[in-house]
């Protein structure tokens, strides 16, 4: 038995249950990074004196280097380990947290969210990694469903805490705030969790560019990807523009902003349980069943704002729309992650990243098409997502018809 194999036992005998807790709670740090802020967005603008747009981007920054970081992240975690790299991921996100929260210059917490982007995307393919190494069959199937609904716990509790640090002790406590979570994580990692990947793979370019190349080019994954993109995509764009619409365009604090992104979080959150629950049902045409239904809402949502519109009808319509978003992800994500069991840290870090490189660029791109004015431009931002989803389950099921004949 050699050592890895040895400290893997170790953790399956010992602390298997708390290393688990663990791995878990780690997913949903993603959305805390982006979330926990979102209701001091308006703020952040006013005090540091630059535009919306410009704070904006420090949401799209950070997407683009999460997604760009777990492109290659799998690999290296393949080859070195999943353990050590997580833990000075840690370490590393804490001290980017605190320069956040002692600066106000925007370039140097662009600078700081790019390290957020690079150290969170080691972070969380190195725990969904984690899953794969030590479990197989339905036990398996069962935890990657989990991911999704685990996920959305960041996006439904880091508003809710981050619009009372906002009112209370300003936008900087959202980072001390995170600084403080990486820091009690990284010594709860040192103490119970460990190595578990059984097999380290040679790092060789040329070998794992192959291997890179053999997942692209299979056509569902590639999709299920896009489909992946488009979806988180809804969320992204109400997060961008949301606060600037309920605090400017309706008036209300960031608490309520808080508060809503909260109840938002929670559909995104009963569409994974939904996801869960219609597990065993045909998986493409659950998926355009729930693409046909946000078309609908999408539609009602746009004709209603000719008799009425307020925070309510807002948050009414977002609800429907982000409950048809979780069911998506949720369905794609355990797709992609079981497709390719031997790579488990490639295909992480492959679906995690290209999902989070189309999410980075098309929400900053329709935020600057159709700007955070009022909750007409937020459905029109929705429709354009909407109908491109319904484009791409089209060519999804055309392939598939292809296929079987």
């Amino acid at each position: 038995m050699n050592a890895n194999t040895a400290q893997i036992k170790y953790i399956k005998e010992r602390h298997q249950g708390l290393a688990t807790i663990l791995a878990f709670a780690l997913i949903p740090l993603s959305g805390f990074a982006t979330d926990i802020y979102i209701p001091s967005l308006p703020t952040m603008a006013g005090e540091m004196q630059v535009s919306s747009v410009q704070v904006q981007l420090t949401l799209s920054i950070f997407l683009i280097s999460y997604g760009i970081a777990q492109l290659f992240i799998g690999s290296v975690l393949d080859s070195f380990g999943r353990y050590k790299i997580c833990l000075y991921a840690l370490l590393i996100f804490a001290a980017a947290s605190i320069v956040i929260a002692t600066t106000h210059n925007i370039y140097l917490i662009y600078l700081m969210r790019v390290i957020h982007g690079l150290t969170v995307g080691a972070i969380v393919v190195a725990k969904r990694a984690y899953f794969v190494d030590l479990f197989e069959g339905n036990q398996l199937k069962h935890y990657l469903s989990l991911f999704s609904i685990i996920w959305s716990t960041g996006p439904i509790v880091a508003p809710f805490i981050g619009g009372y640090l906002q009112t209370v002790f300003g936008w900087e406590s959202n980072f001390y705030f995170l600084a403080g979570f990486a820091l009690v994580f990284a010594v709860l990692e040192l103490l119970f969790s460990g190595e578990t990947l059984k097999h380290f793979t040679d790092f060789q370019l040329k070998k794992i560019t192959g291997i890179y190349i053999e997942m692209i080019k299979t056509t569902s994954f590639t999709l299920g990807i896009v489909m992946l993109g488009l979806a988180y995509c809804m969320v992204m764009v109400y997060n961008m523009t949301g606060p600037f619409i309920i605090e400017h365009h309706f008036n209300f604090s960031p608490v309520i902003a808080g508060y809503s992104s909260l109840f938002l979080g929670f559909a995104w959150m009963v569409g994974g349980f939904i996801g869960k629950a219609t597990i065993n049902k045909p998986f493409f045409r659950r998926l355009m069943i729930n693409s046909l239904f946000q078309v609908a809402f999408v539609v009602l949502m746009i004709v209603s704002l000719n008799f009425v519109s307020n925070i309510w009808s807002l948050i009414f319509f977002a609800f429907l729309i982000n409950v048809g978003a979780g069911f998506t992800f949720n369905n794609y994500f355990t797709f992609c992650l079981s497709k390719f069991p031997k790579n488990a840290g490639i295909a992480g870090g492959l679906t995690g990243g290209i999902t989070y490189v189309i999410v980075s660029f098309l929400s900053y791109g329709i935020v600057n098409l159709i700007p955070a004015k009022d909750e007409r431009n937020l459905s029109y931002s929705y429709l354009i997502m909407i109908l491109i989803s319904v484009l791409v389950m089209f060519i999804i099921l055309r392939i598939r018809k292809k296929d079987e004949v």
